[in-house]
């Protein structure tokens, strides 16, 4: 297994330059950084960076991530090299603590999908009440569908709105982008270069509102709820996980007065509207749900 030190020391010269080699000297600094395997999504919108910052600010430790689809992401924590997970497929992370390679799902936050599409709408589904109607109807009309196909949070969530549906897409209109592991962002642009249908989080069409005209046509169904939890890398399956900091790490973002603020705050001056609402046990206590 690679040494955290030279994980750390990767990040620091290949993905951080600006940083000096000198932070990494010191037999203490072992336990001084968090790695952490993330879900694209929250990583593109800004929300994962402005939590990192957050907390290296108030603790001095260092949070550093790489970012994947969900399933991938945890294929990446299952080889002990990270920490931390933070995904949203609860199917795939039940089974990684079932498979012993995380300790347990810890909610965080929440924001939901939305189906958008050309403003035109040739499918007919702007104002359906749910993802179920709008799904029947696109696939009924063969419109184009693209979907990310790679395993990843977002297609996950997508396949369990076609079942809920009673569909099993297939067909020419359904089409898999083949880059659709580099993100939702990448999905999202080729969906709207090609002017069709497809399912993103509200989080990634608000980003990129401004640069695209397709439009939400399907929204605020429970079904399309996009939660996201953190799950710490198993200690006594990995030895070298730095469980302390990332404990440490999950309790300050799931503080009320902590990280769950920043959550609620995130987006809002930018976009008019949050990009993800806090989640964690400590803020629903807080607020009597």
């Amino acid at each position: 297994m690679i040494k955290r030190s030279w994980i750390f020391l990767f990040f620091v010269l290949f993905l951080f330059p600006a940083c000096s080699t000198m932070d990494v000297a010191g037999p203490s600094q072992e336990n001084k950084f968090v790695l952490l395997a993330s879900t694209i999504g929250p990583i593109d919108a800004g929300i994962v960076g402005a939590l990192e910052e957050g907390f290296e600010k108030e603790t001095g430790i260092r949070v550093r991530h790489v970012g994947a689809g969900t399933g991938a992401a945890l294929k990446m924590a299952e080889k002990g090299q990270f920490d931390l997970v933070l995904a949203h497929a609860k199917s795939l992370e039940e089974k990684f603590v079932k498979d012993g390679f995380g300790t347990e799902r810890i909610p965080l936050m929440y924001n939901d999908f939305v189906i958008v599409g050309p403003a035109a709408d040739p499918a007919g589904i702007k104002g359906m009440k749910t993802s179920a109607e709008a799904l029947r109807t696109i696939a009924a009309k063969k419109a184009t569908f693209i979907s990310r196909g790679d395993k990843s949070g977002t297609h996950v969530a997508e396949m369990d709105l076609w079942k809920g549906a009673g569909i099993q897409p297939s067909g020419n209109w359904y089409v898999v982008y083949e880059k659709g592991s580099s993100g939702n962002i990448p999905t999202l642009r080729y969906a709207n270069e090609k002017q069709v249908y497809t399912v993103i989080d509200r989080a990634t069409y608000l980003s990129l509102k401004k640069e695209i005209n397709l439009a939400i046509l399907v929204e605020n169904d429970k079904a399309m709820l996009n939660f996201m939890s953190l799950i710490p890398v198993n200690q006594a399956k990995f030895p070298r996980v730095n469980r302390a900091g990332a404990m440490q790490f999950i309790h300050w973002m799931t503080a009320a007065d902590k990280g769950q603020i920043i959550i609620r705050d995130f987006g809002k001056d930018k976009y008019g509207a949050p990009m993800f609402f806090p989640n964690s046990d400590a803020w629903r206590k807080k607020m009597g749900k």
